[in-house]
């Protein structure tokens, strides 16, 4: 009966954000510092979007204005990730990580603070040259600043899912090919939003990966694995966490999702302090691997 209930729910979210329209495209107010040398080695489509980043606006199913960035890749249509910040920050989280995501040499042009790994490209394991790929990434509401004020799951599930049918709306993005990352409370917004955009639209998502889940938006991590396992073919999800916190990944075991891939990060901390240097499996790494084989083009 729940599950029926779950899925009703869903269904009618899908209605209204089908009635609200496609999401609006414009340019990002700040100007970017430039490119930088060495463009992937990617044979481009025509046309090709410019690498600046692009302001987008779309709403939640409760009629939440929402705001965030997209970064066009060189190859057009391209596979697109969706990235989900952590309770402790915003979309800033992602400013360095979008850029290497998207390989074209872009220098990031937004002004971050704080000696913290994440935003430092430095240490960063290189993109392949062969590999573009967009990336969209947004703020929950209450979490622009310096993090979210108050607890809102219910909320930020609206969210990750509004954000999952924006994605679809992009240009020049591949509507087969979109995949989901998160930290923390984005965690679980990547695996639900991921799920969402199966069932609503199928062969759209095409994996989730998750560092540090916890069931915070009142959705089992278990539950959204198996939702994803029930795909013909099974779509991947990929759990990354701490000794302390593996528990959460590990309930998804039994989940029947034969695509589910567990790895423990000893040393990590939770959420964003996963995206450190020297740790063995290297999380960033593990990233790449990830969108490599859910991503590629069939």
């Amino acid at each position: 009966m729940l599950r029926t209930i779950v899925i009703s729910i869903f269904f009618l979210l899908a209605l209204f954000l089908a009635a609200c329209g496609p999401a609006s495209v414009t340019p990002a107010v700040e100007q970017p510092a430039g490119e930088q040398a060495g463009q992937p080695e990617v044979q481009p489509g025509e046309p090709v979007l410019p690498p600046e980043p692009q302001a987008i606006e779309f709403q939640a199913a409760d009629g939440q204005a929402l705001n965030g960035l997209y970064y066009p890749a060189t190859v057009d249509p391209a596979p697109l990730v969706v990235l989900l910040h952590w309770v402790n920050g915003d979309r800033g989280d992602w400013y360095e990580i979008a850029p290497w995501l998207q390989n074209r040499g872009l220098a990031n042009p937004f002004p971050t603070a704080g000696d913290v790994p994440w935003l430092d490209p430095t240490w960063f394991p290189p993109v392949p040259p062969d590999s573009s790929y967009g990336v969209f990434l947004f703020s929950f509401r209450g979490c622009d600043g310096s993090g979210c004020t108050g607890w809102k799951p219910d909320e930020w599930l609206l969210d990750a899912q509004a954000a999952a049918a924006a994605a679809l709306t992009l240009p020049g993005v591949d509507p087969a090919r979109i995949a989901f990352i998160g930290s923390s409370i984005g965690a679980d917004g990547a695996i639900d939003g991921c799920a969402w955009l199966a069932e609503n639209h199928p062969g759209a998502c095409r994996g989730a990966l998750s560092l540090s889940p916890g069931g915070y938006l009142d959705i089992q991590y278990a539950e959204a694995v198996e939702r994803l396992g029930q795909a013909d073919p099974a779509i991947p999800a990929w759990c990354l966490a701490e000794p302390g916190e593996i528990f959460f990944c590990n309930t998804a075991l039994e989940s029947g999702n034969a695509a589910l891939q567990v790895h423990e990060i000893p040393g990590g901390g939770h959420g964003n302090s996963l995206l450190s240097p020297g740790l063995d499996p290297l999380p960033m790494q593990l990233i790449l691997d990830f969108l490599g084989a859910t991503l590629a083009q069939d």
